[in-house]
């Protein structure tokens, strides 16, 4: 899937999730991929299962990176006949064509396998990061596993981008917290809401380090340091690990997955969403799973939190404002905000920013009467008490264009 350059973030949700698969049979939408810009176009992936010997038994998540060059390659995780996980290298075909439609794989896939000599589990361990280049001029990149119950970033170290070395330890790991899927590393400043690429170093850049736990299927993450002689990764101080620590989003949001964009200098994150529905539901439906609506991430001045917001490019979706002044609610009463559409493309998701960002809430939501012309917008209070209402601005939303 790829997208325009002014629709790459206004994606509404729905338009996904109804029209892109992950295989020729299925209309299930499980976690994306391989976010990235190539000359203008922004581009997606999600999960497939080609032929082939290293991925033969399913082809799982993994991450675009760009090289020194300008050229993108992607690591992913495939299934081999054995049933290992492993992770493979992919090319693209034509790199004249903008919309990179065809990719090759590495002949000797793949570069990276668990071994009894590594002992690494070959049953957990998938899903690699963004590669980032050290002042050693070697490419590291991060595969997310367990030993047990403790999570693990596996570290690898490349000169060439095909042949790959474990590293003595692993950048980080955490006891209690399960395995560690779609682990995400990547640096943030500290007196900006810029973005950086992981590459960037320098002493006002922190770092973030997501993992989405298996056994909870939450996205957790802190913020810390990268000490990159050792290549350690260290959490601040106050800083909880597992699924009791900070969360990108405190409802229906997984397998997240962020990347830099250079042509706009910021940090953009992409999470799926999947139902709430029963599986009969979703048979029924007949596609199953959303990307959530992505979202610019930068460091909050505390230097405590990340903050998110809606990307900018959303705004080119609205039409229609409605814009009241300083009204007073009082206990126990609603009022309907008239004029806007409230009625959205698949009309299950409600995505709520508070806080300035600083917490975020996605729901999925399956109305059986407030349907079609019958969605209405209400601001409600169920206090007791009355609130102000300092402001409020509501528009009605076009549908996204997506390729």
């Amino acid at each position: 899937m790829f997208l325009t350059k002014e629709l790459m973030a206004g994606v509404v949700e729905a338009t996904v999730g109804n029209t892109t698969g992950t295989s020729p049979t299925s209309t299930e939408f499980t976690a994306e991929a391989g976010p990235m810009v190539y000359k203008g176009i922004y581009h997606l992936f999600y999960q497939y299962n080609p032929k082939g010997a290293a991925d033969i038994k399913g082809c799982w998540s993994g991450s675009a990176t760009i090289l020194l060059g300008g050229k993108p390659v992607i690591l992913y995780t495939g299934i081999d006949s054995s049933e290992r996980q492993v992770q493979n290298l992919a090319m693209p075909k034509n790199l004249s064509d903008p919309y990179l439609i065809e990719w090759v794989k590495y002949l000797k896939n793949p570069p990276m396998l668990a071994t009894p000599m590594n002992r690494i589990n070959g049953s957990a361990f998938r899903d690699p990061t963004t590669a980032w280049l050290g002042p050693d001029k070697l490419w590291r990149v991060l595969v997310g596993s367990r030993n047990n119950r403790v999570g693990v970033a596996y570290l690898y170290k490349s000169k060439d981008f095909v042949h790959w070395t474990l590293a003595e330890e692993p950048l980080h790991s955490a006891e209690g917290t399960g395995m560690w899927e779609c682990p995400d590393f990547f640096s943030v400043k500290t007196d900006g809401f810029e973005g950086l690429d992981t590459s960037a170093r320098g002493k006002k850049v922190k770092y973030v380090l997501k993992n989405s736990l298996d056994e909870t299927k939450h996205d957790y993450y802190t913020i810390g340091t990268y000490d990159v002689v050792k290549d350690k990764y260290f959490p601040d101080k106050g800083m909880v690990e597992g699924d009791a620590g900070l969360r990108y989003d405190y409802g229906k949001f997984y397998a997240s997955k962020t990347f830099f964009d250079d042509e706009k200098n910021m940090r953009i994150l992409w999470g799926w969403t999947n139902e709430s529905s029963s599986v009969k539901d979703d048979i029924l439906n007949g596609w199953s799973g959303i990307l959530a609506i992505s979202r610019s991430v930068w460091l909050d001045k505390s230097g405590k939190t990340l903050l998110q917001w809606p990307v900018k490019e959303i705004k080119k979706l609205r039409e229609n404002q409605v814009k009241w002044p300083s009204k007073i609610l009082e206990g126990g009463s609603k009022l309907e905000v008239i004029s806007v559409t409230a009625e959205q493309i698949d009309r299950s998701i409600v995505e709520s920013f508070g806080r300035g960002g600083k917490v975020v809430i996605s729901s999925r939501v399956y109305p059986t009467l407030a349907i079609d012309n019958q969605i209405k917008l209400f601001v409600f209070n169920n206090g007791t008490s009355n609130v102000k209402i300092t402001s409020l601005n509501a528009w009605s939303m076009k549908k996204a264009q997506i390729s």
